[in-house]
């Protein structure tokens, strides 16, 4: 079976004569005009797509506007148009003929999973795609378009505001030319990635970005994307409470997490845990009289709630303790991650990451994507026989090399 990468250049017999429509002069503003435009795109075998969105001063993000284009036609969508009804678009986010094709996309499958309850599929992120082809870490798109198509876009109404109405014919260009131009990118990048046998590489990265769990902002979970200097299972039952209380109040109030609890502020409650509302009066990070406040007593109750926890529904605090000589494994694995990377012209941080290669200094077992499919045969067998000294590194003509003492 051809991977989603390699259908990518071909348009299928299926696919009917489109208008061309590359520079819409009004955004679509109606259900039945929207229907008519995605019936259209359904009979082509990609379509690109990008959205513009707000959400600085909301937990959930604002859809203002979605744009799409295939072969021979753009349109743009007023999200925010009266009574207009999203169902075609997102009828079409789910046609599993058709790729849908994103720079970035997780914020973009962040909106179609909370307004629908979707995740586009099948799916295909031109920048995953530039990573695994070498452009570097986490390229730009107007970098990336500049350097597959030569062209210099106008980023001017990048930070406009898009929940502002009527739309400006700059802001329509504007938006036309983010789904236009990847189609171009879409086809360059495909063609060198069936060239290049890496296409199913980029399918292996999309099953993370088409999981659910990505997107789903679970309470329970939240204090997963904190830092924070807890040391002891108190502590972070602690954190575990505090931080989903903030979670659900700010989904119940759509604010962001921010405007409700600073992440500081979470960690210095987890450490001082403090059970009377005079002792939540001496934390300097928060406001006076918060104490007093409903929210304070809130707070309260999830510190007392995370000291009544039970032991073992604590999860263990990771610690990762390197071996001897630990962190000089780690800085050689890092000089044979950056060789892999420049001789196979991949992005070093889509093969690991650094916590990647402590964990595997840590262990030969480390539960990473270095030591898991195209990488481990790429980078992670020979980061372990690194490890162990079968393999040594060596400068060679103004090269670092491999040498092989097994």
């Amino acid at each position: 079976m051809r991977s989603r990468a390699a259908r990518a250049t071909e348009e299928p017999a299926r696919a009917t004569a489109a208008p061309s429509i590359e520079t819409p002069i009004e955004p679509i503003t109606t259900t039945e005009a929207l229907a008519a435009v995605c019936e259209r795109m359904s009979a082509h075998p990609f379509v690109t797509v990008d959205t513009e969105f707000l959400r600085e001063s909301t937990y959930y993000p604002l859809l203002c506007v979605a744009q799409m284009a295939c072969v021979g036609e753009a349109v743009v969508v007023d999200a925010l148009a009266d009574g207009i009804d999203l169902s075609p678009f997102w009828a079409l986010m789910a046609d599993q003929r058709v790729v849908k094709v994103f720079h970035a996309a997780r914020q973009d499958i962040e909106i179609v999973w909370h307004m629908a309850g979707l995740i586009p599929q099948p799916l295909f992120d031109t920048q995953v795609a530039a990573m695994v082809l070498g452009y570097g870490d986490a390229i730009s798109y107007d970098q990336l378009v500049q350097r597959v198509c030569g062209t210099n876009l106008d980023k001017s109404h990048r930070f406009t505001d898009w929940s502002r109405r009527p739309l400006t014919p700059a802001q329509i260009m504007y938006a036309t030319s983010d789904v236009t131009h990847l189609r171009d990118v879409y086809v360059a990048l495909s063609a060198d990635l069936a060239k290049r046998g890496r296409a199913n590489w980029v399918d292996e990265e999309m099953e993370v970005l088409t999981s659910p769990s990505t997107y789903r902002a679970e309470p329970e979970t939240a204090w997963e994307r904190l830092k924070s200097r807890v040391r002891k299972p108190k502590e972070l039952a602690i954190l575990i409470e505090v931080a989903a209380w903030r979670e659900r109040e700010a989904q119940a109030r759509d604010v962001p997490r921010g405007r409700v609890l600073k992440d500081d502020v979470i960690g210095e409650i987890a450490l001082q845990a403090p059970t009377t509302p005079e002792r939540l009066a001496g934390l300097r990070s928060l406001p006076k009289g918060f104490e007093r406040s409903r929210w304070g007593q809130d707070i309260l109750d999830a510190v007392k709630a995370g000291l009544a926890r039970d032991p073992k529904s604590i999860p263990p605090i990771e610690r990762n303790r390197p071996p001897p000589n630990g962190s000089a494994t780690v800085e050689l694995l890092k000089v044979l991650l950056r060789m892999t990377a420049e001789r196979h012209s991949v992005a070093a941080k889509v093969i690991a990451t650094v916590d990647d290669l402590e964990r595997i200094a840590a262990s030969d077992e480390a539960d990473v994507r270095a030591l898991k499919g195209w990488r481990r045969e790429l980078f992670g067998e020979k980061a372990l026989a690194l490890k162990h000294g079968k393999l040594a590194l060596a400068v060679e003509r103004h090269r670092v090399v491999t040498v092989d003492r097994s």
